[in-house]
């Protein structure tokens, strides 16, 4: 299925693929990637707020949280069941896998390397959300190795993929992520290639930053855009979580409010 009518200022794209029920309205999510900037101080938290603190300040603002620093290196077990504690109740922690599967291994031989890392990612318990694995960008599409890869997630875990080389965007790897309810990671950036195919039963949106990657605040006009994609997604009876990574200056929690007020409701 293909819908093509946005608003004025939408991005371009094309939305088609797995729908669930027409006009029925979905769950929708939306918080930042990471939430531990120091830049953050005095521009989101109090300057007198101490940083063991952050966290249950940015729920009082959000349901949903990107943890991104997993990405670089795996928290400790203590460190996710903390943060399970320290979380509201209803509050979801999506995670960015390992770049030691994505990017060293490249999906190669992973078996231990995930293991570790999901029962790791499974002590945030029923706060658990998507899993996000990002490729890098000069790794070109395998669907063996990706496929390899899905068969090992354990059955129900939401897994969505950011494919930064253009190779990847093509039929065959949509209808293996179609196969594993996997969502195709709608991500917006000025450097990436993006599509608006929709492979699983829910959504994941990664805003990076429209003009410059990490570093640019959405505009009015932008987000408008963005939100009309996301009522189409719901209203197509999909599961929606939209995380911004333009972290700089604070735009992400800026653009992440803007975003959950033009939804509202």
């Amino acid at each position: 299925m293909c819908i093509r009518d946005r608003a004025e200022g939408a991005p371009r794209g094309v939305f088609r693929g797995r729908l669930r029920l027409e006009g029925e309205m979905q769950s929708l999510r939306i918080g930042t990637s990471g939430w531990t900037y120091n830049h953050w101080l005095g521009v989101f938290y109090p300057e007198d707020l101490p940083k063991s603190r952050w966290l249950e300040h940015y729920c009082r603002h959000f349901d949903t949280v990107e943890i991104n620093c997993s990405f670089y290196r795996l928290p400790r077990e203590a460190t996710f069941s903390n943060w399970r504690k320290r979380a509201p109740e209803g509050f979801i922690f999506a995670v960015k896998a390992s770049r030691y599967i994505t990017h060293v291994k490249r999906l190669s031989e992973i078996e231990e390397s995930l293991e570790l890392f999901l029962s790791r990612a499974e002590l945030l318990g029923e706060k658990l959300g998507p899993i996000l694995f990002q490729l890098p960008p000069r790794f070109k599409a395998d669907p063996e190795r990706l496929e390899r890869l899905l068969s090992l997630l354990p059955e129900g875990l939401k897994a969505a993929f950011e494919f930064r080389d253009e190779s990847w965007f093509r039929r065959e790897i949509y209808e293996l992520l179609e196969r594993h309810n996997a969502a195709l990671c709608i991500a917006d950036s000025p450097k990436f290639p993006k599509a608006f195919e929709v492979t699983a039963d829910f959504s994941y949106f990664r805003l990076h930053g429209s003009k410059k990657l990490y570093a640019s605040r959405y505009t009015r006009e932008e987000l408008e855009g963005w939100a009309s994609i996301i009522r189409e997604h719901l209203r197509s009876g999909l599961d929606v979580y939209v995380y911004f990574d333009n972290d700089a200056f604070g735009y992400a929690v800026e653009n992440a409010l803007e975003l959950k007020g033009m939804l509202d409701g």
